[in-house]
């Protein structure tokens, strides 16, 4: 069994293209888990985390791979996450549990979009991080830049340990301000570190950057303060154990740097890892106790929340955190927090109540596994056989508890497909079943009307690449219908309603009122749906209740502008009467359903689009033609900056109008451009443009319904 003061469980993550899969790799080597250096682009083997075909061919990381290694006699487990927001929910569910990260941050990109969003998810879940400065090889390399990006942009407090030894094509290491050394990294591959002294010529801003050092930690430590205002030497020995107490108590970002490609300063980072970072005694974790919630009726999950201990005599909990179909049956990865997995033995899945075998564990090593008979708290393995979804808990005898859920985005894109030929329908449908469980953020429905299947994602590179793995792993060609925006209807005025369904159709008959208001939410509230009983006296039976709640729930599918999903309604049923005979559960839900069709054409509903936050990379003298087509297309610059002959602008941009921008952008800059987006927000269509989608989206069903 793992030692638990001896274990980490780590996330590297990053910017698309900051070398995260890289660093990964490199960690795998000098820990001794590979003898060969992978790399992402070397067209041969290729990375080892990366071992999907589309992962090698596209050069990038599309579902997160978990390894283990052993440095200094810790066991680390490692999860290398995409970069891509399209695939934000690999991110999301690992960090979900993991007990410390690595943020990668590109020595000349520095803090980019997705930097911001990965460090969200990080805060969402108290991890506590690293921060690499990674390419310090890169031409433009400017460390200092990034520590200041990390504290404007991320709003928190960066704590430098190293500086560079040169930098671009003359980087050579790093110096150590906590041993005030300087470390080499030798050999073809760099496994060799030598420590030297520091170099006579930086020796003054070595001695100048551990100062500040010292005085940004010496404000969580009365007592480091007291020995710098003494003007005492402080040893390493004393500066590590503050330095491990601040980054767990979320105060402060270690910053270390060096370059995974060119093999330098992954050691000590790896150092780092096993010294600041938290193992899982050190993580306070809480589950929801179902009991006790079942028996209060009610009231919030914080509530019941009981804390996990990481012992294996106590009563198993873990969770269920990704899962992948594959030939032989259902691979799901389980994070333990509490008591033993045995092979063999029968756990209970708190969500369905229902009691299954683990029949197989394995350990992963990206794709490669090894059998094992058992897994104790803090460790993250793999249960072949096992049928559940994605934030599953799973508890043994004595426990009846579940653990908070992973948080999921909202799909912004949806396109239409069928097969190209009629015999291949069943294994589309085996292809499309498949990716849905796998990937909460994948939906797949039939259109009603017209009978189309439609799938909807994150994004367009998300979708393309379940198309490429339906025609690759599934030998089946589709044909794929235009990506379509998922638009929403927003209502923006209150509105009484007074409601009567009274059917009289020879024997009992069908009776209900209900009387209210509905209002729109506010604007910047995330809530679709807000219902509020505020009925007195009995007028309608408690139990009748839930019906127009679900009634009025049913009719937001389709909005009366263009069938789009009715977002921001509150309603507050105020009264009603009901009958003894002829009202039923059946007769308040038609009634709320009825309402709602009847009531929201009256509250001004207006269109929302979903907004991007696009972040571009040119060379600074296409800055003003990348900028212009931006604005073209109804984006606002939020900032535009340039470092080292290289402009990144960010900008907020429907993404209605993004749909070729990849194409554009390539033939605006000669193929010099690259850009990454991310969901942002939804925002009110202007009213002209509004007027253009409901006419175009009326024209596109009729033709449907023509066609079909």
């Amino acid at each position: 069994m793992l030692d638990l003061a001896k274990a980490r469980n780590i996330g590297i993550s990053a910017h698309i293209d900051s070398g995260k899969t890289t660093l990964t790799e490199r960690i795998l080597y000098y820990a001794g888990r590979t003898h060969k250096i992978g790399d992402v682009k070397d067209g041969g083997d290729g990375a080892v985390m990366d071992h999907m075909e589309l992962e090698k061919e596209r050069g990038i990381t599309i579902t997160s791979a978990a390894t283990h290694v052993t440095w200094n006699d810790y066991h680390v487990n490692v999860i290398d996450t995409p970069g891509h927001v399209d695939f934000t929910v690999e991110v999301e569910r690992s960090l979900r549990v993991l007990d410390g990260a690595v943020l990668v941050l590109c020595s000349v990109g520095g803090v980019q979009s997705q930097s911001l969003t990965v460090d969200r998810q990080m805060k969402r879940y108290h991890i506590p991080r690293i921060a690499f400065i990674n390419k310090m090889d890169r031409i433009g390399a400017n460390p200092e830049s990034v520590i200041e990006q990390v504290r404007e942009k991320l709003h928190v407090q960066p704590l430098q340990l190293q500086i560079p030894i040169g930098r671009e094509h003359e980087f050579e290491g790093v110096i150590d301000l906590i041993e005030m050394r300087a470390c080499y990294f030798d050999g073809e591959q760099g496994d060799k570190v030598r420590y030297e002294e520091i170099p006579a010529e930086l020796k003054d801003d070595a001695e100048a950057t551990r100062h500040e050092m010292l005085e940004t930690l010496s404000l969580y430590s009365d007592e480091l303060m007291e020995k710098l205002l003494e003007e005492v030497e402080i040893p390493a020995s004393e500066i590590y154990p503050l330095v491990r107490e601040a980054t767990l108590g979320h105060e402060l970002v270690p910053v270390m740097m060096g370059s995974a490609f060119k093999n330098k300063g992954v050691q000590e980072l790896l150092d780092a890892v096993v010294r600041y970072l938290p193992g899982p005694l050190e993580r306070e974790v809480k589950a929801i106790d179902l009991d006790a919630q079942a028996k209060a009726e009610g009231g919030e999950p914080s509530d019941f929340h009981v804390p996990l201990v990481p012992e294996e005599d106590k009563p198993l909990v873990a969770m269920a955190f990704k899962t992948v179909m594959e030939q032989f049956g259902q691979l799901t990865y389980f994070r333990v927090y509490q008591g033993k997995i045995v092979k063999g033995e029968s756990y209970t899945n708190t969500r369905i109540g229902k009691s299954v075998r683990f029949g197989r564990l394995v350990r992963m090593h990206s794709n490669d596994r090894e059998d094992i008979d058992d897994a104790g708290p803090g460790d993250i393995i793999a249960v072949v056989g096992v049928d559940c979804a994605s934030g599953d808990t799973f508890c043994g005898d004595g426990a009846k508890l579940s653990l908070e859920n992973i948080f999921v985005a909202e799909p912004v894109i949806r396109l239409s497909v069928e097969p190209a030929e009629r015999s291949r329908a069943d294994a589309l449908g085996k292809a499309l079943e498949r990716f849905r469980r796998e990937d909460p953020t994948f939906q797949v429905y039939t259109d009603e009307e017209t009978g189309q299947t439609i799938i909807a994602g994150m994004g367009q590179l998300h979708l393309d690449v379940y198309i490429e793995r339906i025609k690759r792993e599934y030998k089946c060609e589709v044909i794929v219908g235009e990506p379509r925006v998922a638009y929403r209807e927003r209502p923006t005025k209150e509105v009484s309603f007074d409601h009567k369904l009274k059917k009289q159709t020879g024997g009992s008959g069908q009776f209900a009122h209900i009387k209210g208001r509905i209002l729109p939410l506010a604007e910047d509230s995330e809530e679709i749906f807000q219902f509020d009983n505020e009925v007195t006296q009995g007028r309608i039976p408690k139990e009748y209740i839930p019906s127009v709640e679900h009634g009025m729930k049913l009719s937001l599918v389709k909005g009366p502008l263009c069938e789009c999903e009715v977002v921001g309604v509150h309603v507050v049923l105020e009264d009603g009467s009901y009958h003894d005979v002829d009202s039923s559960e059946m007769a308040f839900k038609s009634a709320g359903q009825a309402c709602m069709r009847e009531y929201l054409p009256k509250m001004k509903v207006a269109l929302q689009e979903p907004i991007m936050t696009l972040d571009v990379e040119v060379p600074e003298e296409y800055q003003g033609s990348v900028t212009g087509h931006v604005s073209s297309k109804r984006g606002i610059i939020s900032s535009a900056e340039t470092r080292a002959g290289t402009c990144y602008i960010v900008a907020e941009v429907p993404l209605a109008s993004m749909f070729d921008y990849a194409n554009e952008l390539r033939s605006m800059t000669q193929g010099k451009g690259g850009f990454s987006m991310e969901f942002c927000k939804y925002s009110q269509v202007p009213k002209n443009i509004q007027e253009e989608v409901i006419k175009k989206r009326m024209a596109e069903k009729e033709g449907q319904l023509v066609g079909a």
